[in-house]
């Protein structure tokens, strides 16, 4: 039987983490309003889905109870385009694992990291 994993973070403001999701890449699939607030939104990446819930908390943390791994087919190139724009954890670099990635931090302190195989 399929499954599919989908993450759900929660975070301080979804509108907000909305914004900085779309805003490198990831599309809006659909959200929910109450009472005038987005409190839930789903995201997609390529095949993948992430979902967001209001009720998370600010962090200052190096690194948070979560980290998404995105592995896409031009890693060179998305770290070029996206190098200014966010904040980077972890340049571009090979790892043991066979992979080369970079590490960037979402706008609560999430970790994302986005891997090509080597």
């Amino acid at each position: 039987m399929p499954q599919t994993v989908v993450p759900m973070i929660h975070v301080p403001n979804v509108s907000a983490t909305v914004d900085w999701y779309t805003s490198i890449g990831f599309k809006l699939i659909r959200q929910n309003e109450e009472d005038g607030e987005i409190n839930w939104a789903k995201l997609s990446c390529g095949n993948g889905e992430l979902m967001l819930n209001i009720g998370g908390k600010a962090s200052a943390e190096h690194r948070r109870e979560v980290d998404l791994y995105i592995t896409t087919d031009n890693v060179a190139g998305l770290y070029r385009h996206l190098k200014d724009q966010v904040q980077i954890v972890e340049d571009l670099h090979d790892t043991f694992y066979d992979m080369r990635e970079f590490i960037i931090r979402d706008c609560n302190g999430f970790w994302i990291t986005f891997g090509q195989p080597r």
